[in-house]
């Protein structure tokens, strides 16, 4: 006797699993936990473990993507950065030239005061910044993965201002830009003084006017 076709109509095939999105999510979530746990414990407690644990992956998901704990928080540091320049507006970030030197590097630092405030950085950049102090690999790390795209903006709109004739020729602009951060930094990293708009505009004037009485 033949078997007879079903007539019940067929169950539609489940869509296979989205291994991008899935991937994706884990990513995240691994960014989360790192930058979560180096506030909390700081750098040389951070761990691949503890950051796996947090982020409900295996440890191999994490040594599949990066070699390092320090990789892991470097990438997701920089995410962070990108999130909140794509927060600010499709147009990338240019240092602006107006013409005014001193009033285009005041509004740069104005901005970097308020994302070394800004909750979401300040923690994880402080507890950065402290090991790379005592920690020369991941010191140097940071200096050519995060600071460096910054001075060369710096170092850019400098020179731009040398060919404008508002900054003697023979001034180096790598040297020159640390007037106006190092001291910035310096006093955020060690908590040797508020920082504020007015004191970033303050530094802009003394290195642009010098100290002597005009």
């Amino acid at each position: 006797m033949a078997a007879q076709k079903s007539t019940q109509p067929a169950k539609p095939a489940r869509p296979a699993p989205d291994s991008t999105r899935r991937s994706e999510k884990s990513r995240r979530a691994i960014y989360d936990a790192a930058l979560a746990l180096v506030v909390e414990v700081g750098y040389p407690k951070t761990t691949v473990e503890g950051i796996a644990a947090r982020a409900g992956v295996g440890k191999q998901t994490i040594y599949r993507w990066w070699s390092s704990k320090a990789d892991v928080l470097m990438e997701a540091f920089l995410d962070l950065g990108e999130q909140s320049a794509r927060d600010a507006g499709p147009v990338p970030y240019v240092f602006p030239d107006t013409g005014d030197l001193a009033a285009d590097v005041k509004g740069v630092l104005r901005a970097t005061v308020d994302q070394l405030r800004d909750p979401r950085f300040e923690a994880p950049s402080r507890a950065l910044a402290a090991e790379g102090v005592v920690n020369e690999q991941l010191g140097r790390e940071l200096v050519a993965k995060l600071m460096q795209p910054s001075l060369d903006l710096y170092i850019g709109r400098l020179r731009a201002a040398q060919d404008a004739g508002q900054v003697r020729p023979e001034i180096d602009p790598r040297i020159a830009l640390e007037f106006f951060i190092s001291p910035l930094a310096q006093r955020w990293l060690q908590h040797t003084g508020p920082i504020s708009y007015e004191y970033t505009d303050t530094l802009v004037d003394y290195a642009l006017h010098g100290l002597a009485p005009r």
